[in-house]
């Protein structure tokens, strides 16, 4: 039986994915874990592996289309079948436009709750007249379509005035901030309106100047679909989560030394994010009700220390993950580090890379920042911002003393994360940047 190439979903708010470019063509034979095509998603461009060994086939999303999560875009077939279906049909061109059109789906095959076929039935409603971003049908969906049908036949409008397509959010955000969504350009399939595109009809256009030959117009630079993610992802965390902070200085001469030791005997090279990875992990471990996230009114525990790193990028910023941190020696953390950081500033992340992230660490060290506040990375409970290394004065043995310190910031969900807890997992963070040597204990 084949195997479905799907649309993966990569980070809870994510509806959809654009398919940019496949590296293997129909017909042509993949391995499981290569990857056939790149797939630009709310957060990073990825290349999306084969999950099976074959022959890809029937493929169903063109370079350009904008396709919904969970939505099969191609198939891997096993070499027998793939003989049998290029005897039935001739391969399809996935990169122009003059791909074979699909055929049309059977009611039965459209994906719909019990409860929407019932009242479908009900109604005499044809399922595949009802059109849903998200390819899935729901009570809603068929109360909509009828309703649209009810308003055509009063109004004497022969064709149905079906309320615009849209995603969920789409329609949330749009009741929020009272914007008509027949007025808003949909750019998910079939002209759905998505959340994007409801942020972006906020945003009102420049007043028109005449040009003059003194002062020619100069356009502003473009915003790519990364950074507008970014921006909107960014937006409704700083909106929606009540953040507070916890600042703690720590010194960190034996984190210096530590890491000299490290690079004597490593064959890669440790940096201090490393460090704090590893060291970050083991906090983590002591405290896992720090290693939490807010899904859907609730606080669910991650059953793994995942640490994901902000990587800044040209097109915005993405969090690569280090997964299972605490079980990772410190020279895996820096082989792995070094690997997801390049790939990330290449544009070659795959899927696995960025998700299951449950903590995060921002370090602007080493731009020379001495102290900052992030945002945190939802769905998780906190994230770790951390200054640059200076000599301070400081007390030490109650004198004054030049030691060098770093400032950690410590943003918090107060949704998942109370004061006490998170001063808790900061303190037994500082403790072991103080005293590594704590980590053998």
């Amino acid at each position: 039986m084949p195997t479905s190439v799907i649309m993966p979903a990569l980070e809870l708010a994510q509806e959809t994915g654009k398919v940019l470019h496949w590296l293997k063509q129909p017909g042509d034979p993949v391995r499981k874990g290569e990857p056939i095509v790149e797939i630009e998603t709310d957060k990073v461009t990825v290349e999306l592996e084969a999950p099976a060994d074959g022959v890809l086939r029937d493929v169903t999303a063109r370079e350009g289309d904008v396709v919904p999560v969970g939505q099969t875009i191609a198939l891997i077939a096993a070499a027998n079948e793939a003989r049998v279906a290029e005897a039935a049909s001739p391969p399809t061109d996935v990169r122009g436009s003059g791909a074979a059109p699909a055929a049309s789906t059977p009611a039965a095959q459209v994906r719909a709750s019990p409860l929407a076929r019932k009242l479908a039935e009900q109604h005499g409603v044809d399922l595949t007249a009802v059109k849903t971003v998200t390819g899935r049908i729901d009570k809603a969906d068929v109360l909509a379509y009828v309703e649209s049908r009810r308003t055509a036949g009063a109004t004497g409008d022969g064709a149905a005035t079906r309320r615009p397509a849209a995603s969920p959010k789409a329609r949330r955000l749009a009741t929020e901030r009272g914007l008509d969504l027949s007025r808003i350009h949909g750019s998910g399939p079939d002209g759905a309106v998505l959340a994007a595109d409801v942020s972006a009809a906020e945003i009102p256009a420049p007043a028109r100047r005449e040009p003059t030959v003194a002062a020619p117009i100069v356009q502003a630079p473009g915003v790519s679909t990364v950074w507008r993610i970014m921006a909107e992802r960014m937006t409704q965390s700083w909106t929606s989560a009540p953040h507070f902070y916890l600042v703690r200085e720590v010194n960190v001469s034996r984190l210096q030394t530590w890491r000299d030791r490290a690079n004597k005997s490593a064959s890669v090279r440790i940096t201090y994010t490393d460090l704090l990875v590893k060291l970050v992990a083991a906090a983590l471990s002591q405290h896992p009700r720090a290693n939490v996230s807010w899904k859907d009114g609730a606080i669910l525990p991650n059953a793994e220390v995942n640490v994901g790193l902000a990587v800044a990028i040209d097109d915005g910023l993405v969090v690569p993950v280090l997964r299972r941190a605490d079980t990772l020696t410190l020279a895996d953390i820096a082989t792995r580090r070094e690997d997801l950081v390049s790939r990330a500033q290449a544009g070659r992340l795959r899927p696995a890379d960025i998700q299951g992230g449950g903590f995060t660490i921002s370090n602007l060290g080493m731009f020379g920042v001495d102290a900052f506040s992030a945002i945190v990375n939802p769905p998780q409970a906190a994230i770790l911002a951390v200054g640059r290394i200076a000599d301070r004065v400081v007390a030490l043995d109650g004198r004054p003393a030049v030691q060098p310190t770093m400032v950690l910031t410590l943003s918090c969900d107060h949704r998942a994360l109370d004061g006490a807890r998170g001063a808790q997992f900061l303190g037994a963070l500082a403790d072991l940047i103080e005293e590594p040597l704590a980590l053998l204990v």
